[in-house]
């Protein structure tokens, strides 16, 4: 089940569970939007690219599937990107799709 962390890595952006400006890669670890496009769509972390976070929903509609009875995470991951080290991974990866690195 996904974390739903609570902020951009990056810029420690506040990120609720509702926010449609949240993204993350295959690893979980969560950015602003803003902060995707600032390091050209490429996790930091893993290499990877960076898709909207679903967002969980708030009522209980089905099943006991929703916030209340899975909530978010409160544990923030606040680890501002090396942007000059960020840089030469873009570089390495040649303008190449998320889906061909």
């Amino acid at each position: 089940m996904l974390e739903l962390r609570p902020s951009c890595e990056h810029c420690n952006k506040a990120l609720p569970p509702e926010s449609l400006e949240a993204r993350i890669c295959t690893y979980e670890c969560t950015f602003c939007a803003d902060c995707v496009d600032m390091l050209s769509n490429t996790c930091p972390n893993c290499g990877g690219g960076f898709m909207p976070r679903p967002v969980r929903p708030a009522h209980n509609w089905k099943n006991n599937n929703y916030l209340g009875a899975n909530p978010a995470s409160t544990i923030v991951k606040y680890r501002p990107v090396n942007l000059e080290e960020h840089a030469k991974l873009v570089a390495a990866q040649a303008g190449k799709a998320p889906h061909e690195r």
